[in-house]
C-alpha cells in the first residue's frame, strides 16, 4: 500500500492513494487560526478510518450470515492525550444497525468480531486507547 501527501499551502495538504483517490485535509492556519480548516484533520481521518474499517466488517459479516442488513452507522466519540504525541486514549463506538428482522445476537457477534479480530485500524488504536462499543438494532420490517 502506498500513499503520497503534498503540501498545498498554510496547513492544507492533499493525500493521494495508490488506488487513485485524493482527499484534502489539514488544520486551521494563519497566525491566529482564522483561516478555516480545508477538510478533516489527520487525526480525524484516523478515527474515520477505524470507523470505516469496522463498519465494513460488520456489514460484510452480517451479509455473509444472510441477515437483511439495510444500514450501518457508527457514531464515534474519542479522547486524546493532552501532551505530545496526542494519541487517542479512549474511543467509544456506537453502532446503529438497521434491517429486516435482524438477529441482535448476530449483530453483536459481527461487531465483536470486527473490534476483537478483523479491524486492523481498531487493533492499532487499541495499543494506546481503551476501545469500547455498544449497539442498537432498528427493525425496518414493520
Amino acid at each position: 500500500m502506498k500513499a503520497r501527501i503534498k503540501w498545498v499551502e498554510g496547513r492544507t495538504f492533499v493525500g493521494s492513494t495508490e488506488s487513485g483517490h485524493k482527499i484534502v485535509f489539514g488544520t486551521a492556519s494563519g497566525p491566529d487560526g482564522t483561516i478555516p480548516k480545508p477538510g478533516p484533520s489527520p487525526m480525524e481521518l484516523v478515527l474515520i478510518g477505524a470507523g470505516g474499517c469496522s463498519s465494513y466488517d460488520v456489514v460484510n459479516i452480517l451479509e455473509k450470515g444472510r441477515e437483511a442488513v439495510e444500514d450501518c452507522v457508527v457514531e464515534m466519540d474519542a479522547d486524546r492525550a493532552e501532551t505530545d504525541p496526542k494519541v487517542f486514549t479512549r474511543i467509544h463506538m456506537h453502532f446503529i444497525v438497521k434491517g429486516r428482522a435482524l438477529s441482535e445476537a448476530k449483530v453483536k457477534r459481527a461487531i465483536d468480531l470486527s473490534i476483537e479480530k478483523y479491524c486492523s485500524a481498531t487493533a492499532m488504536l487499541a495499543k494506546t486507547a481503551t476501545v469500547t462499543h455498544d449497539f442498537k438494532v432498528i427493525d425496518t420490517s414493520a
